[in-house]
């Protein structure tokens, strides 16, 4: 199994290299060989060398550099999604897959157009809140931490319904965005660590077969505390 850590150093705001250890991790636990590279912008990509590829969050301004660096390689990872490989973008990182993408100065950056949304940045504005979302075909809620300064227009494929925290627009019921074996999500946390459940369920899916996480005792632990104490506060 060969995985990619895309911009492992530019986009990784949130220790976000974690995921990638945790879904190497339940490889190796479930006896699945695997290989980790790490690239960047200064790397020429062949992306469909690769059975899952991660990009995690980023500034602002990193996010237009990797939005400069992945156009020419459009078309490659438009074939890579509709093959129905394994896609997994969190925090803003998912945002250069739409249309357009304007910043808080009014600049507007052609997306990659992949999908029919926009996104429109605010200017000294950050959104924060906890969250807990619900997703098809994953019987545990997710868990996890939103941060961002942006609102998102135009998702009809959303990956999460809301229960507490941040759509992906300001009030929005639903969050995220899902096609194939994509999935976007502004969830950090990080997010497999978070999950282990939903960390299980994909690493099943990327190997098509049921992974084993009774190792996960600890992740498992903390990820019950975290989802009791936010329900408190939503019932509260």
């Amino acid at each position: 199994m060969k995985i990619l850590h895309l911009y492992h150093d530019i986009m990784n705001l949130y220790g976000e290299y974690a995921n990638v250890a945790a879904m190497q991790r339940m490889l190796e636990k479930n006896n699945v060989p695997c290989e980790i590279d790490k690239l960047s912008v200064n790397d020429n990509l062949s992306l469909m060398d690769y059975d899952f590829i991660y990009v995690g969050s980023g500034t602002e301004s990193n996010q237009k550099y990797v939005l400069e660096h992945l156009m020419p390689y459009k078309n490659e990872l438009k074939e890579y999604m509709e093959a129905g490989k394994m896609l997994l973008m969190t925090g803003n990182s998912f945002e250069i897959l739409g249309n357009i993408l304007k910043d808080a100065k009014g600049k507007a950056y052609e997306g990659l157009g992949f999908f029919d949304f926009s996104v429109k940045e605010q200017e000294r504005i950050r959104n924060t809140a906890d969250a807990v979302f619900t997703m098809e075909g994953q019987e545990k809620p997710l868990v996890g931490f939103i941060n961002k300064c942006s609102t998102m227009e135009g998702i009809d494929l959303p990956l999460f319904q809301v229960k507490m925290g941040l759509g992906n627009e300001t009030k929005g019921t639903t969050e995220g965005i899902r096609y194939k074996n994509f999935y976007g999500t502004h969830l950090t946390g990080p997010i497999l660590i978070k999950n282990p459940y939903f960390l299980i369920n994909l690493a099943s899916d990327l190997c098509g077969k049921e992974m084993n996480g009774d190792y996960l005792t600890y992740e498992k632990a903390g990820y019950e505390i975290t989802l009791r104490e936010l329900e408190k506060r939503m019932e509260s």
